[in-house]
């Protein structure tokens, strides 16, 4: 990639993870697009989500974008759709980050520009989050999600219900959900999230449950991670599942010391760990010094560091 090129990085998550011709057909929308790398797509059934992370020219990655959540509407229908993770809509969120020669405002124009394209071609219901929303409580998608799908589509069928015009679309016909695809959550910020799974050596629940709690920042953990307990019905154990919004404030490392000495009180191990999507080389190389007690490291030092653009 060349150094005077503009790259923006996007991790759109769709709410389709069973399905395999459907996500391919979703994914399609931005594999081999001029422009536009798809990194990676991460299916997950328990979710029945899918993330995927591309990196692209402002240009090309719009379209992309665009074209992908237009695929989302017409094969999703959330009539239908099921999964443990919170999921307003058939596309449900396309949050975009400053990647390489890029500063947030240009993104936060793109973003708005990709919310208001959406809507005016296909009338889809709009949310904008993070550093796009209209107010305070709309930068967090937990007050957008809340009630999920069904739940806010009810409430805002509801003309009567007193929370209804806090919690309208930004861009909407109706005011309304889409009964079939619901509404898509579009965002700009500085950090792009990291997806981390942390495994714990029981079946209980409640105990992973009770380890989110202390962890996430919103229950008095820390401010930016986002965790909840659950089961992978595919393996054993459970899992404190957490979306880490910042890895150089919040570092990986601080996560799991954490997670291990909640776990101790319960006489449960840790058995692992697993990243889901790609990670920033900085936030691998700050776990890395912390774990060898490095004093004086230069990421230099890495002989691959120096092939990289």
């Amino acid at each position: 990639m060349s150094q005077e090129k503009k790259y923006i990085l996007a991790v759109p998550n769709f709410s389709e993870g069973r399905r395999q011709d459907v996500i391919e057909a979703v994914v399609d929308q931005v594999r081999n697009v001029e422009g536009v790398k798809l990194v990676s797509y991460e299916p997950e059934h328990d979710f029945n989500r899918t993330v995927v992370t591309v990196i692209g020219e402002p240009a090309p990655l719009k379209t992309a974008l665009k074209n992908m959540a237009k695929k989302c509407y017409e094969l999703i229908d959330m009539r239908e759709q099921s999964g443990s993770h919170p999921r307003i809509g058939a596309q449900d969120t396309i949050p975009l980050f400053p990647f390489r020669n890029i500063e947030l405002e240009e993104v936060i124009a793109i973003a708005n520009e990709i919310g208001n394209e959406l809507f005016e071609e296909t009338k889809m219901p709009i949310f904008f989050a993070a550093e796009n929303a209209s107010n305070e409580e709309r930068k967090a998608l937990a007050f957008i999600r809340k009630g999920q799908y069904e739940g806010l589509r009810d409430l805002l069928k509801d003309e009567s219900n007193a929370d209804r015009e806090a919690r309208k679309p930004d861009l909407s016909v109706d005011g309304k959900l889409s009964d079939t695809a619901g509404a898509t959550i579009v965002s700009a910020d500085n950090e792009g999230l990291t997806a981390f799974n942390i495994f714990l050596a029981t079946e209980d629940v409640a105990t992973a449950k009770a380890i989110a709690k202390g962890l996430r920042g919103p229950s008095g953990g820390f401010s930016t991670v986002r965790a909840v307990g659950i089961k992978f019905p595919e393996r054993s154990g459970v899992v404190v599942s957490m979306n880490m919004l910042d890895c150089s404030q919040t570092p990986l490392y601080r996560a799991l010391n954490f997670v291990r000495s909640e776990a101790a009180r319960y006489g449960v191990a840790v058995t692992g760990t697993e990243l889901v999507g790609p990670i920033k080389l900085d936030y691998v190389l700050n776990s890395f010094e912390y774990g060898l007690a490095l004093e004086g490291f230069n990421k230099e030092q890495i002989l691959e560091y120096h092939l990289m653009g």
